[in-house]
């Protein structure tokens, strides 16, 4: 039986917190922008977009090392990360 997706607004703060962990490393930051093409300013302007914490999510996803760092560093399973991520719009099936 499948578990069900965490609420979007639970989605919202994991991939929130995903930010705040991304650009906390410049190395790490650098690379999430040239990945998605976007700038330092618009990140910044479109942070609590819903296409923008997927992208943040998918990022992590992408990567298994950051992934189970980011989700060491709040102290939750790697599998609620992707769960958020199927939580919010845009989600593509994996």
């Amino acid at each position: 039986m499948a578990r069900p997706s965490p609420p979007a607004e639970t989605a919202e703060i994991t991939a929130l917190r995903a930010l705040a962990w991304v650009v906390s490393d410049e190395d790490r930051a650098m690379r999430f922008l040239a990945l998605t093409g976007c700038d330092a300013e618009t990140l910044r302007k479109r942070a609590g977009e819903a296409d923008v914490l997927g992208a943040v999510l998918d990022f992590l996803l992408e990567d298994e090392s950051s992934l189970l760092a980011f989700a060491d560093s709040v102290d939750l399973p790697a599998q609620a990360v992707a769960m958020a991520r199927i939580a919010l719009p845009g989600a593509m099936p994996r």
